[in-house]
């Protein structure tokens, strides 16, 4: 899993079947660190929770296609889950 942070929403003109109503937001990837890290990404947000500003966890490749309600639509990234607390150690 992948972490990243929020940092806005897309909206779609036309949407592919099976991705009717999934959110598409832009994340910015983050390293161990919690730094931004390359280029912000499109995820589809299969909490439909997630919103600006919050740190998420998710996906890429396969795997994000298999996280939505129906498997296998082309994406690349999806959001699967709203992280709470990040604890990161001294010295790493």
């Amino acid at each position: 899993m992948l972490l990243g942070r929020v940092i806005g929403t897309l909206v779609t003109c036309v949407a592919y079947e099976g991705l009717e109503g999934v959110p598409m937001l832009w994340v910015q990837p983050l390293d161990k660190n919690g730094n931004p890290k390359g280029d912000p990404i499109v995820a589809c947000d299969s909490t439909r929770a997630a919103g600006r500003g919050e740190l998420i966890y998710y996906e890429g490749g396969r795997e994000a296609a298999m996280a939505l309600e129906k498997t296998f639509v082309p994406v690349d990234h999806t959001i699967i889950g709203i992280v709470d607390d990040l604890n990161i150690p001294t010295g790493y």
